[in-house]
């Protein structure tokens, strides 16, 4: 469908793509993969047309449709959010006019047999034949359905477009190009402004109902694995082209790797040997043909060069804080939000030292706003919100990279903040948020959002924080930097509240979550996969049940067959929650008993009273969870 030929990209010298070459074909799911700045968005303008290669071409059907969606774009003014989505019907539109005015026409005519008649008869056959092509649905259907998916609401749809942030306008045109119906896809990071239910949407939209190709830029791994099948990466200027997707690739680009380095240590250490020999024996007579056939042979040599790949294994780690309380915080009947709005009420939250919590739901619920009441920076509207004892805070907000100061330089911005020892570990705390050598100079104004968002986060390691209050800390971080995070914050022994939209990044970090919907807060125990795998199709069902027509009457077969749906589906739910249950029971019979012996043998160092404390918390917690464990082995 799309060959790209020797394509060569040049800025000022510095050549970005060198004569690369690959195919698209018409069903391909590709995943573009690459560093910053090694030439992901340049490749996708080039195919779209909005920028020409140094040399070299791409060829395509002229008819082929293209639906770009780039990171940054303008947006349109002036209409509702309704009316600016489906402004992409205009040609159904236009036909449908014409449909009016021919049928008004034929009304007002009786000369059935004339020419014109006739006429007006086979225009109108090919007017209707091109509107059932299109689809069975109406154009407002398919938009609202669409809209919803993306996470508007009804109330949304009237909305101007100019009252909505950058975020919204983008799922706007995202909605647009979905419906337009493309060819092929071009998606530059598209989950950048989309909650975890639209981006699950989305995924599913992808995978069983569009058609065409696809080209996707994306930082989230659960997303590129899901709606992907090959890997295309572009590095130092050329391409390498995997047909498996993402998560496979990284295992297949980590084996070539290490047989290049082999293979290029191989080749280094003959060199070494060739040129001892040459300066050994370059002025000895009798050596002189073979010291000849030698140099010849090195400069003939096809020199092994080794890809830059970055496989430093990093570990970071918080610095030890001090004990707070039991309870870190602790809300009741809570309501919260701004004047002349509550973003939602009646919310019982009670958070506990050491746990690692997720808020998620939609945007615009309140995970947010009920960060700020946390840190302090909000009062509720009704209801307690209490901190807890000794509870030392560190808050990374949405538009922390905001408050940086961009005159400064990456190590003068911890420079700033350091104090006491830490001082001395500044360019190693620098090197572990991959800021190293001469990185550490930079001015804060040249970097990437990604790198700014490392930069506080590595401010945050300067204070020994007990409660890490984390709202959207990935947002632009690349895949490798949110790994890093991600076992940093897994071996943090504090508590950790956090929103993200990142699937992948959650799963294995919290076992804990507060769902935020419909101005209700609740809370769900367990794994984020298995929370988000109900709540997907929950979520998919309720949509298609809004637009599905009158269903036909159930026979008893059918009611039967979905009652044991259902039920299997309970029993599913029921098993997955016993065995997080019988996890955590042994668990915490594990530490009992570890808790025992020491109590029975105490060491020099042991906290006697700390241990007898903590055995108690543990038996009071065993005691509730082997309740719970049974309570649901009898249901």
């Amino acid at each position: 469908m799309i060959s790209i030929n020797d394509l060569t990209v040049s800025f000022g010298g510095f050549t970005l793509l060198d004569r690369i070459s690959f195919h698209i074909g018409e069903n391909d799911r590709i995943g573009l993969v690459g560093k910053n700045g090694a030439g992901k968005s340049t490749l996708m303008k080039l195919i779209c047309g909005e920028m020409s290669p140094a040399s070299g071409r791409i060829d395509m059907p002229r008819d082929l449709k293209i639906g770009y969606l780039p990171q940054i774009m303008e947006h349109n003014r002036g209409k509702t959010v309704l009316e600016e989505t489906m402004s992409v019907f205009g040609d159904i539109r236009k036909t449908e006019r014409e449909v009016e005015s021919i049928n008004a026409a034929l009304a007002e005519r009786t000369d059935y047999e004339s020419p014109e008649y006739a006429s007006l008869i086979a225009r109108l056959g090919e007017l209707n034949d091109l509107l059932s092509m299109d689809s069975g649905e109406s154009p407002e259907v398919r938009t609202q359905k669409t809209l919803l998916g993306l996470g508007f609401r009804d109330g949304d749809f009237t909305r101007p477009t100019e009252t909505l942030s950058q975020g919204w306008n983008m799922r706007i045109e995202l909605a647009k190009i979905l419906l337009s119906g493309p060819d092929m896809l071009l998606l530059d990071e598209p989950t950048n402004h989309l909650d975890i239910e639209s981006i699950e949407w989305f995924e599913d939209y992808l995978q069983r109902k569009y058609r065409g190709a696809l080209l996707l830029v994306s930082h989230d791994r659960k997303f590129l694995d899901s709606v992907t099948s090959r890997t295309v990466e572009i590095l130092l200027g050329r391409i390498h082209d995997y047909k498996v997707p993402y998560s496979r690739y990284v295992e297949l680009r980590n084996e070539r790797a290490a047989q290049q380095a082999a293979a290029y240590e191989n080749q280094q250490r003959m060199i070494e040997k060739t040129e001892d020999f040459i300066n050994r024996f370059r002025y000895k007579p009798t050596k002189s043909n073979q010291v000849q056939s030698r140099i010849k042979a090195l400069e003939k040599m096809e020199r092994i060069e080794m890809d830059e790949t970055d496989n430093v294994s990093l570990s970071v780690k918080f610095p030890p804080a001090a004990r707070s309380g039991d309870i870190v915080f602790k809300g009741v009947g809570l309501a919260a939000g701004y004047p002349g709005k509550t973003v939602f009420s009646d919310a019982e939250i009670e958070i506990k030292r050491g746990e690692k919590v997720a808020l998620i739901g939609r945007n615009g619920e309140g995970k947010t706003t009920l960060m700020r009441v946390i840190m302090g920076s909000l009062r509720p509207l009704a209801g307690e919100a209490k901190t807890g004892h000794n509870v030392q805070a560190g808050y990374f907000a949405q538009n922390q990279e905001e408050m940086l100061d961009v005159d400064d330089t990456v190590y003068g911005t911890l420079d700033r903040v350091a104090t006491g020892e830490v001082r001395s570990r500044l360019r190693d705390i620098l090197g572990a948020f991959l800021f190293r050598g001469e990185d550490a100079d930079k001015k804060v104004s040249v970097l990437s959002g990604g790198e700014r968002a490392r930069l506080c986060m590595a401010k945050l390691m300067l204070q020994p924080y007990n409660l890490l209050a984390l709202d959207e800390p990935t947002n632009h971080m690349d895949i490798r930097s949110k790994d890093i995070l991600k076992q940093a914050l897994k071996s943090f022994d504090g508590t950790l509240i956090i929103v993200s939209h990142d699937r992948d990044f959650l799963d294995g970090l919290v076992d804990k979550m507060y769902e935020f919907r419909d101005g209700r807060v609740k809370e769900h125990l367990g794994s984020v996969s298995e929370f988000l795998e109900k709540r997907k199709i929950d979520n998919l069902a309720d949509l298609e049940r809004r637009f599905a027509p009158a269903a036909p009457k159930v026979s008893p077969a059918r009611q039967d067959f979905d009652e044991r749906k259902r039920r299997n589906r309970e029993n599913r739910r029921l098993k997955s929650r016993i065995d997080f249950l019988e996890k955590e029971i042994s668990r915490l019979e594990t530490a009992q008993q570890e808790i025992e012996q020491k109590l029975a043998n105490p060491g020099n160092n042991d906290d006697i009273m700390e241990l007898t404390r903590i055995y108690l918390e543990n038996k009071i917690s065993l005691d509730a969870k082997t309740d719970e464990w049974l309570g649901l082995q009898e249901e």
